[in-house]
């Protein structure tokens, strides 16, 4: 895919999430992995584009951006219910509605889709067979380049993340050095 035909995908997508009806949408109680290299990026777009967030990522297991008092991740504008970080956001986000799981019998990563029910972008994915696979595509990039960046214990953090409602699209073979990260946590 295009990196013109990338950027229209994504803008379609966060027209669609802007209309999102349910409750609280991706945006709540969700603690998307960002890995160095993406925090260094969001946080020279803040700084470009004159976004002032007070602490905006928490140092746990691993680096997510924070929750604002109602649970609302920090770069959430509850008014228009857009990312002011679109462009930059990190690689779940940009992958989503499509998430993962790691397979440690088959040593396979293992691609999931939401329900349409908790997330209308799915409905949107579903309906059009060319963008769900064009998508698949990219969030595997996206969320392979996650993985890989990610030390051994925020992967070993994220993946006791239970993702309910959601089924399996599709999998592949891991790369030696992300088992290997797993394995020695």
């Amino acid at each position: 895919m295009s990196d013109r035909s990338e950027s229209k995908r994504q803008d379609s997508f966060f027209d669609t999430c802007s209309k999102c009806k349910t409750d609280y949408g991706c945006c709540h109680e969700t603690t998307p992995p960002v890995t160095p290299q993406r925090r260094k990026v969001i946080e020279a777009y803040l700084k470009k584009e004159k976004i002032t967030v007070k602490k905006p990522f928490v140092e746990e297991d691993y680096v997510y951006p924070r929750l604002d008092k109602d649970g609302y991740c920090v770069f959430h504008d509850r008014k228009t219910k857009r990312c002011s970080i679109h462009s930059v956001k990190p690689e779940t986000c940009v992958a989503g509605p499509i998430t993962f799981d790691i397979n440690r019998k088959t040593d396979k990563i293992e691609w999931f889709i939401k329900m349409e029910k908790i997330c209308g972008l799915a409905g949107v994915v579903y309906g059009n067979p060319e963008l769900m696979w064009n998508h698949l595509d990219s969030a595997k990039r996206e969320i392979s380049r996650l993985v890989r960046e990610l030390d051994g214990k925020a992967l070993e953090a994220i993946l006791r993340k239970d993702e309910p409602e959601t089924f399996k699209m599709d999998e592949n073979t891991l790369g030696k050095n992300v088992l290997d990260k797993l394995r020695c946590n």
